[in-house]
C-alpha cells in the first residue's frame, strides 16, 4: 500500500490585515497598523500551493474562518446591525474590533495536530484543533476549525474528529506548530515529536519569562491519548525558555522535521541531549539524520528574523527532500551561505526552493506555518473530500475566485466599513461551493 505526505494549506481570507495580535511574535508586533493587501497574500499562498503540486506533491486547500466574527462582538455587548456593531467596537475598543477581524486562521499549522493510522491504536486518522487559547483572535476558531477538517476529511470510518482541548491557558494547545513526526517512510509506524513551553500545573518548572509559552506538556500528553498514542511511538520536550523570551513563539520557528531528519538549532530545546537520546533510542535503528545549526553558523536572530525553520522539508516524488524557503532566507546573507552549504553536506536534503509569501511574512508567518500536514495511504487520501485538492482547474477557478472578491488595500480604518462584511460574506458563500464544503459558516446557517 502507497503512503504519501499531503499539506493543506490555508487560504488567506479576505480580511488579511496587520493588527499586531500575536505578542511573542516579533514580525507580527513589529509590522502593526501597516497597510495590507488581502488580494496579493492570498495569491503568494495559492501560488505555493500550485508549485507543490507541480512538483508532484500531494496538495489541499483548507478553508478561511468567516471574519469578522460578529457574532463574538455581540456577545462582548457591542449590540444592534451589522453597521452599528462594527462602528460602537471602532470607537470603543478598536484591538477587539481588530481580533474579531483576523485571518490568523490562514497558518493552519495552528489549526489542528493530525496522528496518522500507522500510528494510531485503531488504525485511523486522527484530528484534533487547538485551542489556541494564549490568544484571543485566535481562540475564536476551534469551532470552524473542526467543522472545515470534518468538511474535508469526512469518511468516518478511515478519519476520527476530537473536539478541542478545555479552554484554559493550563492546556493551551497551539497544535502542528509545536509536533512533527520522524519515520522511515510515511506508511510505517513513526515517532511523533510533541514539543511544550511549560508545564500547565507545575510553576516550579523552566519556563520563560518575558513572552508567554503557548504549549503545555498537559496539553501535549492529551492530544497524545485521544490519538491513541503510545509511551514507544512519542516523545516529550521542552522547548528552550529562553528562545521563547527571544521571540520563538513555536517550535516550527526553529525547528523542522521530515522523515528520517530532524533539522533544528542548537538553542531550540532545553536538556537537548537526553531528547536526542530518546528519539533515537525509540527510532530504532534506521539511519536518522539530526542537522543542528549552530550559533556561529545561524545566529538566533538571523534565524528568526528570516524563518530558516519556519520552512517545509518535503520528500518529493523521486525520493530526494527538498527545503520550502521564503525569501527573507535567500536575502539574509548568513542564512542564504549556510543553505547554500547544506545542499553540499551527506544528508537527505538536496536543494532549496524559495518562494514569496511576504503578504505572510509580515505578519509573523511562513511555509511551514501556512500547511498542515496529513499523512494518508491512497485509500485515506481517495476519501478526502477532492473539491479541496490542487489541480490545474482548481488553482485558475481559485484565483479567479480572489481576482473578483478580494481588495488590495486594507487599513485599520476600513474594518469599520460594513460593505467588507458583505463582501467577505459573498466571498465565502461562493468558495463552500467551489470546495463543496455545505453551509460551513454561521452566516450560513
Amino acid at each position: 500500500m502507497n503512503h504519501l505526505e499531503a499539506n493543506f494549506d490555508g487560504l488567506v481570507g479576505p480580511t488579511h490585515n496587520y493588527a499586531g495580535l500575536s505578542f511573542g511574535n516579533v514580525a507580527s508586533q513589529s509590522n502593526a497598523a501597516a497597510i495590507s493587501n488581502p488580494k496579493a497574500a492570498a495569491l503568494q499562498g495559492l501560488a505555493k500551493m500550485k508549485a507543490l503540486h507541480d512538483m508532484g506533491m500531494t496538495q489541499g486547500v483548507l478553508a478561511p474562518q468567516q471574519r469578522p466574527d460578529l457574532d463574538v462582538l455581540r456577545r462582548l455587548g457591542f449590540d444592534g446591525n451589522d453597521a452599528q456593531v462594527l462602528d460602537k467596537a471602532y470607537r470603543q475598543a478598536p484591538p477587539i474590533l481588530r481580533a474579531a477581524y483576523s485571518a490568523s486562521s490562514m497558518w493552519t499549522a495552528n489549526a489542528a495536530t493530525v496522528s496518522p493510522s500507522a500510528d494510531s491504536a485503531d488504525g485511523k486518522v486522527h484530528f484534533t484543533p487547538a485551542n489556541l487559547v494564549n490568544k484571543f483572535h485566535r481562540s475564536i476558531e476551534p469551532e470552524v476549525t473542526g467543522r472545515i477538517l470534518k468538511a474535508t476529511f469526512a469518511d468516518a470510518d478511515r478519519f476520527v474528529h476530537h473536539q478541542h482541548l478545555p479552554e484554559h491557558d493550563q492546556f493551551g494547545d497551539e497544535g502542528a506548530a509545536n509536533h512533527t513526526r520522524l519515520c522511515r517512510d510515511y506508511g510505517t509506524p513513526g515517532l511523533q515529536l510533541f514539543v511544550y513551553g511549560r508545564y500547565g500545573f507545575d510553576a516550579s518548572k523552566p519556563a520563560p519569562k518575558r513572552y508567554p509559552a503557548r504549549q503545555t506538556r498537559e496539553a501535549s500528553e492529551a492530544v497524545a491519548r485521544l490519538h491513541q498514542l503510545g509511551e514507544h511511538n512519542t516523545v516529550y520536550i521542552q522547548q528552550n525558555p529562553d528562545v521563547i523570551d527571544q521571540g520563538v513563539f513555536h517550535n516550527d520557528v526553529i525547528a523542522v522535521g521530515n522523515q528520517n531528519v530532524l533539522f533544528y538549532h542548537e538553542e531550540a530545546f532545553l536538556n537537548t541531549d537526553a531528547a536526542l537520546a530518546e528519539i533515537q533510542a525509540k527510532f530504532g535503528d534506521s539511519p536518522l539524520h539530526f542537522i543542528k545549526v549552530s550559533t556561529e553558523q545561524v545566529g538566533l536572530q538571523d534565524a528568526v528574523k528570516s524563518y530558516l525553520f519556519n520552512t517545509q522539508i518535503l520528500t518529493l516524488p523521486n525520493g530526494e527532500m527538498t527545503i520550502i524557503a521564503p525569501s527573507e532566507c535567500q536575502e539574509n546573507p548568513a542564512v542564504f551561505a549556510y543553505l547554500n552549504d547544506l545542499v553540499k553536506q551527506s544528508t537527505p536534503i538536496r536543494q532549496v526552493r524559495y518562494f514569496d509569501v511576504k503578504q505572510s511574512m509580515q505578519n509573523g508567518g511562513g511555509p511551514a506555518c501556512l500547511r498542515l500536514r496529513v499523512a494518508l495511504s491512497e485509500q485515506e487520501k481517495a476519501a478526502v473530500n477532492p473539491a479541496t485538492l490542487m489541480s490545474e482547474s482548481k488553482y485558475a477557478e481559485l484565483t479567479g475566485w480572489v481576482e473578483k472578491h478580494y481588495r488590495d488595500r486594507l487599513t485599520a480604518e476600513d474594518l469599520r466599513d460594513p460593505q467588507l462584511v458583505v463582501e467577505s460574506h459573498q466571498a465565502l458563500d461562493d468558495l463552500t461551493r467551489i470546495l463543496n464544503l455545505g453551509n460551513l459558516y454561521p452566516f450560513q446557517r
